[in-house]
């Protein structure tokens, strides 16, 4: 007698041969019992017998109305939740589950199109899903450019994305949308009289079109080299004093070139200047001597400005004075009072006081006169 329970079936053997499935309940074989064998399986397990193939079964429509059976295809992942809740992840296979106790459901995933559903992210974390899918991650201050089997898909904004592994093979160029900047070291141009000076310079560019830009072939090169180029013609036109005039305006000039070819490169061109101007040590000694000389030229201008002022208002100060004898006396006591505030000791002969000696010697001044 054979037993089978109410989570139980029986797979009913004879001579090997499958005969057909035994349902809960009580079994008797009046028959030599060797002719057969039971195996009793589990109905919240998967279906499956060892050492033998599904196939083996598909031809008992009884058996078949207790099972849902799954086929999954070579490109396909078939994801399997039990009332309601993830259990596992199937790869090509057939694949049969009893429905007599729990309800199942399937998600069927074509890994040709990889893009994960992001219903499911839930439950992605989950260990049974490991190896199935990778995840690419964009930075707060980047954009990707998404490929599939090289092919190029769309720009990703930053954030997170999940692909099924698979069929398609998924690569990423993540683009750095921040301001970059190009640094120009020392860059030897000769100017229009035959000088060759050292120039540093310098230029900042912000990409807006990563699709164009990686298009181009060692893009951070080339555009050192357009850099390169447009300064050499600005400058290979000036003479050294006209260069030095106009260092402000070889920076206007290059980034208006530049902003020329924006959309070849997909970039904006923000600004561009100047950094230093090195001149061979010849020609800094020879301007060092030709400053040197305008500065004491300059000096020599100015004092003879000053002396000139000062005569001129001295002899006007005269001619009131000569004009008006008021001011002359009130300049002549000015000028006493000033002698008075250097004497320490003042001594006095004869009589009179103080300011009728003085004033004598002044009369006797203007009396020599």
């Amino acid at each position: 007698m054979i037993t089978i329970r109410n989570d139980e079936r029986g797979i009913l053997f004879k001579d090997g041969n499958y005969l057909r499935h035994l349902k809960p309940g009580k079994y008797f074989f009046w028959q030599p019992f060797f002719n057969y064998k039971v195996v009793v399986v589990n109905v919240n397990k998967p279906f499956f017998i060892e050492g033998k193939d599904f196939n083996l079964f598909q031809h008992d429509q009884n058996l078949l109305e207790e099972l849902v059976v799954i086929d999954v295809k070579d490109y396909e992942l078939v994801l399997h939740f039990e009332d309601g809740k993830f259990s596992d992840v199937y790869q090509a296979g057939k694949y049969a589950f009893w429905n007599v106790l729990k309800k199942h459901e399937f998600v069927v995933v074509d890994t040709r199109q990889p893009i994960v559903d992001p219903q499911l992210y839930p439950i992605l974390s989950n260990p049974k899903l490991e190896g199935c899918f990778k995840y690419l991650e964009i930075g707060a201050y980047e954009k990707g450019l998404l490929y599939f089997n090289n092919q190029f898909q769309k720009v990703l904004e930053p954030g997170i994305y999940y692909y099924w592994n698979g069929m398609v093979n998924i690569t990423v160029a993540k683009i750095d949308m921040r301001q970059q900047q190009i640094d120009m070291t020392g860059q030897e141009i000769m100017t229009e009289d035959k000088i060759t000076l050292r120039i540093n310079f310098v230029c900042q560019y912000k990409i807006v079109d990563p699709v164009k830009y990686v298009e181009i072939k060692s893009h951070e090169e080339q555009m050192y080299i357009l850099l390169q180029l447009i300064l050499r013609e600005y400058v290979g036109t000036l003479k050294l004093d006209d260069l030095l005039a106009k260092k402000r305006e070889i920076g206007e000039f290059v980034l208006a070139r530049l902003q020329e070819r924006n959309a070849e490169f997909g970039v904006v061109f923000l600004s561009a200047g100047v950094k230093d101007i090195i001149l061979p040590g010849e020609i800094r000694e020879i301007l060092n001597t030709v400053l040197i000389a305008e500065k004491k030229a300059q000096a020599n201008v100015i004092t003879r400005r000053e002396e000139t002022a000062s005569t001129r208002s001295l002899l006007n100060t005269a001619k009131l004075m000569d004009e008006n004898q008021t001011l002359y006396r009130l300049k002549e006591l000015e000028f006493l009072e000033k002698i008075c505030d250097k004497i320490g000791h003042i001594s006095l002969t004869g009589g009179g006081g103080l300011l009728e000696q003085l004033n004598a010697l002044l009369a006797e001044r203007k009396e020599r006169k």
